[in-house]
């Protein structure tokens, strides 16, 4: 599926990265944890979160993420916009809630990058 699409679902805003809508995608990863997005996300993925600090788009250009979608409607301050810019990482804005924001790119196909963990210690 196309950025494009994705931005469609989810009603989305484009923050940065609006000539990057026709990017292909395929997966996508869920955390407010950048600890977990480094461990489990996987390159070319939608980083889906409620995280709007620098730290997000720096682990994104480390793993080489496709886009970022903060959902509840966050709103990143300029710097973190402007770093998204600078590093050429598409940047959105849902109001859905994060449950709710990958199961409607679910419900249109798109499959996460992980779908279990085996032998998890707490």
């Amino acid at each position: 599926m196309k950025l494009r699409d994705v931005k469609e679902i989810l009603d989305a805003e484009v923050i940065a990265g609006e000539d990057k809508l026709d990017i292909e995608v395929k997966t996508a990863f869920g955390a407010d944890l950048m600890s977990d997005v480094l461990a489990f996300a996987k390159s070319g993925s939608i980083l889906l979160t409620g995280l709007t600090n620098d730290q997000v788009i720096r682990t994104a250009d480390i793993l080489d993420i496709a886009a970022i979608i903060l959902v509840r409607g966050k709103r990143a301050s300029a710097n973190t916009i402007n770093l998204a810019k600078e590093l050429n990482i598409p940047l959105l804005s849902t109001k859905y809630i994060l449950f709710e924001t990958a199961g409607r790119l679910y419900e249109k196909g798109m499959v996460g990058c992980i779908q279990k963990i085996d032998n998890v210690r707490n």
